[in-house]
């Protein structure tokens, strides 16, 4: 990976954990490397953490964010993701991160985070990037067109995403405010939940026929 492209990676890792310490508990030890829940234990909030003898540096180290993803699918991209269970060294620090690759004309669609904000870094490409904030805010769209270099940041929870609009693959890098933060992918979620919502609900909601909203929960 070049310098710059490094520098900015470590950057937006060293600003999410400036504003993750608010949301995610903040440790009580020096660290908690996750390990796998025991079985018929009870849960936690977060994961079980490994004897602090066995931990090795291999707990806090993940390696292959420099391969791009396969972006031949419906939407044109890929997320690697760089969370808790990739990186168990991650486990009560607040932080994660993610690599994500477009093809052009390709869009990570618009989905939210429901426990982490987001600082993405575009490091080749054009993306048009936006957020909606919420209906207190008037569903305000919040957007930019970045280029190498640029940054944005999403809110936590709110329904944002990135499209390449360019001619060529883009690149960007993604630092969120959580070990785990969730990801809510709208379409998917409305129109392929399991069991499938009411299409009369959906259709009164979305102000659509109802024969649309049957085709659209064939199709997710």
């Amino acid at each position: 990976m070049k310098g710059f492209q490094l520098h900015v990676v470590v950057a937006i890792l060293a600003f999410a954990f400036s504003f993750a310490s608010g949301y995610d508990p903040s440790p009580l030890q020096d660290f908690c490397v996750a390990i796998d829940e025991p079985k018929d234990a009870v849960f936690v909030n977060g994961k079980f953490c490994k004897n602090p003898m066995d931990v090795r540096a291999e707990d806090f180290f993940f390696s292959g964010l420099n391969i791009p993803g396969n972006t031949d699918n419906q939407v044109g991209s890929n997320v690697t993701a760089v969370f808790v269970d990739q990186l168990p060294g991650l486990n009560t620090l607040g932080i994660s991160l993610t690599r994500i690759d477009y093809a052009p004309g390709g869009q990570n669609p618009p989905h939210t985070h429901p426990r982490a904000s987001e600082i993405l870094v575009v490091l080749e490409g054009t993306l048009l990037v936006g957020f909606v904030a919420s209906n207190q805010n008037n569903n305000t769209f919040f957007f930019k067109t970045l280029y190498p270099g640029d940054v944005f940041v999403f809110p936590i929870g709110q329904i944002h995403f990135q499209f390449n609009i360019g001619e060529i693959n883009a690149v960007a890098f993604a630092g969120l405010g959580s070990q785990n933060p969730g990801v809510i992918t709208i379409a998917n979620t409305v129109f392929g939940s399991n069991p499938p919502i009411d299409p009369e609900i959906l259709a009164r909601a979305f102000q659509l026929d109802i024969y649309v909203v049957k085709k659209l929960q064939m199709l997710f």
